[in-house]
């Protein structure tokens, strides 16, 4: 965290950790779910979707969530929902206003045997997800470990584990979004997309962000915080 010149702003980064996981879909709409069982904010979970008319639509649980978010991340329209997620194994289910997601998570390959060698102190590190930015857009396409979705906020991904999608099934408003399908194109709610083969991805995001000191609000004291 660093103060400014004159003693009245700071920079402070924001540490969220637990998973992404992104699904293309038959109907053309794409769905990306966070998953944070720590962060700032505590427990939560928010859905980010994209439909085939390239419309994005934010799924999150609360208004101050839903807040922070949307300043991190481009969106055509927000909806406070509840957003629940729930695991068995190798099962989850989303279920997040309109959206009803359920998929299955296969066995991870090479490259998830790999990530999940990386110290996990090593991945939650900034410097890390800026060293892994071009071998990550290298061998996943459209993928960025940091980079900014525009105003004043940073963000750096660690990814430490990659397990491919083995089945979705998925819903909006009851409307069946058909068979699972390649992230294409790819999302833009950020910097970066997901990789284009639906995965889940175990990832910490780190958020840099302007603060106010003495400030009490989403950004003020008693949050975890990088140094």
């Amino acid at each position: 965290m660093t103060r400014t010149s004159g003693g009245r702003a700071r920079r402070r980064r924001l540490r969220f950790d637990g998973w992404i996981a992104g699904t293309g879909t038959a109907s053309g709409t794409r769905a990306v779910l966070g998953h944070w069982p720590l962060s700032p904010f505590g427990a939560f979970s928010d859905v980010m979707v994209e439909d085939q008319d390239g419309h994005r639509t934010l799924l999150a649980p609360t208004r101050q969530t839903a807040d922070f978010v949307a300043a991190t991340y481009s969106f055509d329209t927000v909806r406070v929902v509840p957003v629940q997620v729930v695991t068995e194994g190798r099962l989850w289910e989303v279920a997040a206003g309109p959206l009803e997601w359920r998929f299955a998570v296969g066995p991870r390959g090479p490259l998830g045997l790999a990530l999940r060698a990386v110290p996990g102190a090593v991945a939650r590190r900034p410097a890390w997800g800026a060293l892994t930015d071009r071998p990550a857009s290298a061998l996943l396409d459209g993928v960025r470990t940091r980079g900014s979705a525009g105003g004043d906020r940073r963000e750096w991904y660690g990814a430490r584990d990659l397990r491919p999608l083995a089945a979705v099934s998925a819903s909006w408003e009851g409307a069946d979004l058909g068979a699972m399908a390649p992230i294409a194109p790819p999302v833009r709610f950020g910097f970066g997309s997901v990789p284009r083969t639906p995965s889940l991805v175990r990832v910490t995001s780190t958020v840099e962000v302007a603060d106010t000191i003495g400030e009490s609000g989403p950004l003020g004291g008693g949050h975890p915080a990088e140094p």
